[in-house]
């Protein structure tokens, strides 16, 4: 049944019904990605992004994006950069161990950067200038969006019919401020999903991805053949790679400059994040000293522990593959796990969850970023009244259920079967369709529907 509160959000006969006080936990790009949907709505909403990083600008993760439908969807309605996102790839190619192809198909999809579209979407949120993109010009009578950095959230509670959020700042501060509506977009980690449902946990997946980048012009010409304009992927026991070319430095696409960027599945099997095998403590190890349980942040990496990885890579990868990765100077390593909420709202509806707080998807799905940007269009739409409270808890359920679902058993069938080449096209080419064309799957929306 729909909740009244959140109903009450929206009134399709009154075009401009009172504005909002709203706050969107998570400033990075599911966070964004929310607020300038909603600060696009004619309410002008009064919106808060709460940001538990204390530098205003979040540090460049150093990844590449598949820039899925949704994602272009998502700029194409709300950017006012006007400037390109993404390198074309026109062809998916996969590669035996020496290095010739085995299989290619025609195939359009498009690359972008992390830091990228970090950047245009902080232009169009908060008119951050920086050198990805000019910064367009404000317009009259827009929402406010304050963006508060170093603010943690510590509670949240119904409070008559608003709902009231408990902070601490970094310089040793406390307040509360009470919303209409708190968007949860803080991550698979997410502090506001850990505050209404402690019982769910990110559990680890059995491997990790390491991921780096390497300019294209530093590389052999061999080796950028086989990633220039193509999707290159290679599998083997317990080994998936992939690359492709992405925006280089400040979001250039100029040949030369930009970027090939790799992501190497590997087994490290361990019983648990908190209880890690040797060899996943000294990965997650830095050179620092300080262990990381899920991400090793860029350029700290313990060199040590990154040469082991260097060699296997000559051992294992076809010569382009292992090129790259022994030539990146700053690796990275994300260990690979798996969340999802079995609900994604919560006191009346006043509080929701969106993107990877919702559901953490493993990163063979390449729908991270696009089910950021569903979920801020359609939550968008709901508000405005353009579609209905069911269907926007059928779609945002029936997608964050039927992809993460189809990312945990694509991750298990490459890491851990003997699968024919055939199957890996199968599952790879199954997460490329579109999410228009998805019928979501009685088990994915039956307490929805």
């Amino acid at each position: 049944m729909a909740s009244q509160a959140t109903e009450s959000f929206r009134d399709p006969s009154n075009d401009k019904p009172e504005p909002l006080d709203i706050v969107i936990v998570g400033g990075s790009l599911g966070g964004l990605c929310t607020a300038l949907a909603l600060r696009s709505l004619p309410q002008c909403h009064r919106i808060t992004i709460l940001e538990r990083n204390s530098t205003p600008l979040l540090h460049n993760q150093g990844a590449g994006i598949v820039a899925g439908g949704d994602t272009l969807d998502f700029f194409k309605r709300y950017d006012r950069c006007n400037r390109s996102l993404a390198v074309s790839s026109q062809r998916r190619q996969y590669l035996d161990k020496d290095g010739d192809i085995v299989h290619k198909e025609d195939m359009v999809q498009n690359m972008t950067s992390w830091d990228l579209v970090y950047y245009i979407l902080r232009a169009n949120v908060d008119y951050v200038e920086s050198a990805y993109c000019k910064v367009p010009q404000r317009r009259v009578d827009e929402a406010e969006v304050r963006h508060l950095h170093g603010h943690k959230v510590t509670g949240i509670e119904k409070c008559g019919e608003k709902v009231s959020v408990a902070y601490t700042t970094t310089d040793n501060g406390e307040g509360t401020m009470e919303a209409d509506l708190v968007v949860g977009a803080d991550g698979p980690s997410s502090t506001v999903r850990s505050l209404l449902q402690p019982d769910v946990q990110r559990t680890y997946a059995g491997y990790v991805a390491l991921r780096g980048t390497v300019r294209e012009d530093d590389v052999t010409p061999e080796t950028l053949e086989a990633f220039k304009d193509r999707f290159a992927f290679f599998h083997t026991r317990g080994v998936q790679i992939l690359a492709y070319l992405i925006p280089g430095e400040n979001g250039t696409l100029e040949p030369g400059q930009r970027l090939v960027n790799f992501v190497y599945y590997t087994n490290f099997p361990s019983k648990s994040l908190d209880e890690p095998s040797e060899e996943l403590a000294e990965l997650m190890t830095d050179v620092d000293g300080v262990r990381h349980r899920i991400t090793m942040p860029p350029g700290k990496t313990n060199p040590k522990a990154w040469e082991k990885q260097r060699v296997i890579a000559s051992e294992k990868l076809p010569p382009q593959f292992a090129e790259i990765v022994r030539a990146t100077k700053k690796p990275f390593v994300q260990a690979v796990t798996d969340v999802i909420s079995p609900k994604n709202e919560f006191l009346d509806g006043k509080v929701i969850l969106l993107g990877d707080a919702l559901a953490g998807f493993r990163p063979h799905t390449v729908a991270s970023t696009s089910q950021a940007a569903f979920d801020a269009m359609i939550l968008s739409d709901m508000l405005r009244g353009e579609v209905d409270r069911k269907e926007w808890k059928k779609q945002t359920m029936g997608y964050a259920r039927t992809i993460q679902k189809r990312g945990v058993d694509m991750g298990n069938r490459s890491q851990h079967q003997d699968l024919l080449l055939e199957e890996h096209i199968h599952d790879r080419n199954l997460a490329s369709k579109p999410r228009e064309e998805e019928i979501w799957p009685s088990w994915a929306i039956a307490d929805v529907a």
